[in-house]
């Protein structure tokens, strides 16, 4: 700075200010100083700069399986919010392993983020814990545990009642399902789903229909198998993410059943290509812009007060109808 600072003949105050944008400086001065900016070379120490400011405008991000596509389009769009209010991002993949969690945790507190957005493991306790202890912001997203914390997802509840209640008005009966990892808020919601939907149109549970996919494509595969060898399997199936969604699909091509003719299928979760297999998948679609616009919101807003009232806010999915449910 003391360099630019001489070949624009101005102090090194003026390059802070110039450099920052903390305090008006006449056009010519600051053309001068970015001038010598250029033929200079000089970078800013953003390091020593948020050791002064205790302030890095760096987020980080805590996800679950990026390689998920909910959690890769997710990640995408906090990071374009992020960047559009200034902020750089940092993202760590916790593969929902609460150890790993608190590793990601403590690393991203270590590298001076100013906050934290999580998408919680089945067993967030200590990583939470570990935030609260360090006094690092944190808003959780997808995942809502309802601790007391800036919270944002998506309602998982009603949503999958309706799948399951369309369903049942196509005149299903043994209607399946193959839930997520045990232990996920949206595995637990999904599941109540599940059976207030049966409850709604007046169906009985049964446990046997009811089967764990851990949230990925080959327990899934695995998971669906089981139904299909019942002595009464499934006549139509919800599966409650995208992932599961493709191992469900390979067990009925593994059987040699056809969707919807043999079985009907819906999901929880719609990506990308959903519409281009045969037949077109009906979903349930999370508005993956609008909870990321709101979490980098909440973790903004917490970063700059962090004694406000902890906010919890549920966004409205949307259900893609096509055409593997039979319509």
């Amino acid at each position: 700075m003391a360099d630019v600072a001489r070949r624009a003949r101005v102090s090194v105050t003026t390059v802070s200010h110039v450099l920052n944008e903390t305090r008006f400086v006449a056009p010519d001065t600051r053309e001068a100083v970015l001038t010598a900016v250029r033929e200079t070379g000089y970078v800013p120490n953003t390091v020593a700069r948020s050791l002064v400011m205790s302030k890095t405008d760096t987020i980080g991000l805590a996800l679950s399986s990026i390689s998920n596509p909910y959690f890769g389009e997710l990640a995408h769009h906090l990071q374009a919010e992020a960047e559009r209010r200034g902020y750089s991002i940092l993202i760590a993949d916790t593969h929902d392993d609460p150890e790993r969690e608190l590793k990601v945790a403590r690393d991203l507190h270590e590298r001076r983020a100013d906050g934290i957005v999580l998408a919680a493991s089945p067993a967030p306790e200590q990583t939470l814990e570990y935030l609260h202890r360090s006094q690092v912001p944190v808003v959780l997203v997808d995942r809502l545990i309802g601790a007391g914390l800036d919270e944002v997802g998506t309602e998982n509840v009603e949503a999958t009642s309706h799948l399951v209640e369309h369903l049942a008005s196509r005149g299903h009966t043994r209607i399946g399902m193959v839930s997520g990892l045990a232990g996920l808020a949206t595995t637990q919601e999904r599941v109540a789903g599940y059976r207030l939907g049966l409850e709604r149109a007046e169906l009985p549970y049964d446990e046997e229909l009811l089967r764990g996919g851990s949230s990925d494509a080959e327990p899934a595969r695995g998971a669906t198998a089981q139904l299909l060898q019942l002595p009464d399997p499934p006549t139509a199936l919800v599966v409650a993410n995208n992932k599961m969604t493709i191992g469900a699909m390979r067990a009925l091509r593994d059987a040699g059943l056809s969707v919807p003719a043999d079985i009907a299928l819906v999901a929880f979760d719609d990506f990308a290509w959903a519409d281009l297999f045969e037949p077109r998948l009906t979903t349930i679609a999370q508005p993956h812009q609008e909870l990321a616009a709101k979490a980098v919101e909440l973790i903004t807003s917490r970063i700059d007060d962090p004694d406000q009232p902890a906010r919890s806010i549920r966004l409205d999915p949307t259900l893609v109808h096509r055409s593997s449910c039979g319509c």
